[in-house]
């Protein structure tokens, strides 16, 4: 079973996590939200079995999460935390709805019988509610595995999944495998329910079903059945459309559609199509729609790795020359070449734009332009925005965009002083670690501790410290306004080990604290 914990004090939520043996009561994850909206979030995302929440939380209160929650997640159990002086009109309002209630300052044994009892009951709740729905979903699902290998290695399990959801099925009847790749792999169970409650009312219209499996997380993946008609090429357009519509909210994301079989013996031709069409879908842009006939009619480059470097070499040569419009001219070129290519591996791309991205921090160590000011990092954390790319047009226009901003800089560039820059370009490069200290700055610039103190302030105005703070800080702004971003986890990337103390010195430093400011920032 899974818990989520939702309370804006941290020690409530750590303290409830580790003061109960969870595990013994077989809940077995435990998630964490500091306010309302972030809770409600979670819920969506991992449909927890039970809810313990605080009842007057930022953002979004603990009676409004349930109700925005009752009707998504009628089977979950809520606990409501509260030390104000309304829990007995509480207590009233709560027993009607069949939700349970502890009073703060929290008792763990109170908490744990109570969590029990909700346990005993969505258990009860369980059982009660394995119909034919939920069985026939099963079904549908291990069906949608199966087609997913060849025919004859599970013939006879086939055709019994097919009796079972009653399919009336003809050599005639028509398949046509979709695969959505998401960039996310986050459990999202209760959208994904969602779109394919939508497509079951959309397919009816035209006499079609489908049956539906998710695969090493991120591939999700669509059988779409005519049992006794074909559907027409403006159905099939429309069914793109739809997917691209239904999937629009997860953010980065591409659809491939096989190939049109008959009969259920050919169904993995079609998911097999899909699969050699998805494989190019890093080099399209996002919410593209893949046919297998589409991929094979664009360019098809296969380059060796000389050639590659020769890539970086001719980059490289441009940018030490200072040429704007030459560097702008042949990363046109490269984008020409290689977008909606099918030749290439998305490694070996990366592999290339690497060198691309290594090149311009090279030059703005030579002409010692500061990070920020070129949003050129350090070669970590291009890796690791590397790894993470999902489209090959998101790669090019951010190595577009930062060589743009690298000349602008340059253009009112005043040569920073030689120790002041190193200073600035090892903090930029270490700033996530708790362990940077002054002692380890200055034994990088070779000097001494005080000497690196005073030099800093009489050419900056600011003092070391105050410097590195900030630096933190407005990395941390910029990451608070990522959602996705837990503040837990926002803490450790800017070099703070202690959450507390990280929320202290942003409210010192904004005015907010982290949740305050993030609510701000996303209205």
């Amino acid at each position: 079973m899974k818990l989520l914990i939702a309370d804006d004090e941290l020690l409530t939520r750590e303290g409830l996590a580790s003061a109960i043996d969870w595990e013994s009561l077989g809940i077995h994850q435990i998630f964490q939200a500091d306010d309302g909206i972030r809770a409600l979030h979670i819920a969506k995302l991992h449909e927890p079995d039970i809810i313990l929440s605080d009842i007057r939380m930022p953002r979004m209160n603990g009676i409004e999460l349930v109700e925005k929650l009752t009707e998504l997640l009628p089977d979950t159990s809520f606990i409501f935390m509260s030390g104000y002086s309304d829990k007995e009109y509480l207590k009233a309002a709560i027993k009607l709805k069949a939700i349970d209630y502890v009073e703060k300052p929290l008792n763990p044994e109170e908490v744990r019988a109570t969590v029990v009892e909700a346990i005993s009951r969505r258990r009860q709740v369980l059982r009660s509610r394995r119909n034919e729905d939920l069985l026939s979903q099963e079904t549908a699902s291990n069906l949608a595995l199966l087609l997913t290998k060849p025919y004859k290695d599970n013939s006879e399990q086939i055709e019994a999944l097919t009796k079972e959801l009653s399919l009336r099925l003809t050599p005639d009847s028509s398949f046509v495998t979709y695969i959505v790749k998401l960039q996310t792999d986050e459990p999202i169970s209760v959208l994904i329910k969602g779109i394919r409650n939508n497509l079951k009312g959309f397919l009816k219209n035209m006499h079609l079903k489908s049956v539906y499996i998710r695969m090493h997380a991120v591939y999700h993946v669509f059988h779409v059945i005519g049992e006794e008609s074909t559907p027409s090429a403006a159905a099939l357009s429309s069914l793109d459309l739809f997917f691209r519509e239904q999937f629009r909210p997860f953010g980065f994301f591409v659809i491939s559609r096989g190939d049109m079989v008959h009969g259920i013996t050919r169904v993995y031709a079609s998911y097999a199509s899909a699969v050699v069409t998805i494989q190019s879908s890093f080099f399209f842009p996002s919410g593209t729609v893949l046919r297998s006939d589409e991929v094979s009619s664009f360019p098809f480059v296969s380059e060796g790795s000389a050639e590659l470097e020769d890539v970086a070499r001719t980059f490289a040569e441009a940018l030490e020359a200072k040429d704007l419009d030459r560097s702008l001219l042949f990363l046109e070129g490269l984008h020409e070449k290689y977008h909606k290519n099918h030749g290439l591996l998305p490694n070996q791309i990366k592999d290339a734009y690497y060198r691309l991205f290594n090149a311009l921090n090279d030059c703005r160590q030579k002409w010692k332009l500061s990070v920020d000011s070129t949003g050129t990092d350090s070669s970590e954390s291009v890796i690791e925005y590397l790894e993470n790319c999902f489209t090959y047009e998101e790669l090019h226009e951010n190595l577009v965009r930062r060589t743009r901003l690298m000349f602008e800089r340059l253009d009112s560039n005043v040569p920073e002083d030689n120790v002041i820059f190193m200073i600035k370009d090892y903090i930029a490069k270490h700033y996530g670690s708790d362990l940077l200290s002054i002692k380890e700055i200055s034994d990088y610039v070779h000097l001494s501790a005080s000497y690196v103190c005073t030099y800093f302030k009489n050419q900056t105005g600011q003092t070391l410290n105050q410097y590195l703070t900030e630096y933190r800080m407005e990395k941390a702004m910029g990451l608070l306004e990522d959602a996705r971003n837990q503040i837990t986890d926002i803490s450790a990337k800017v070099g703070y080990s202690n959450g507390n103390y990280f929320s202290k010195s942003f409210k010192k430093f904004t005015g907010l604290t982290p949740s305050k400011y993030r609510e701000k920032m996303l209205g």
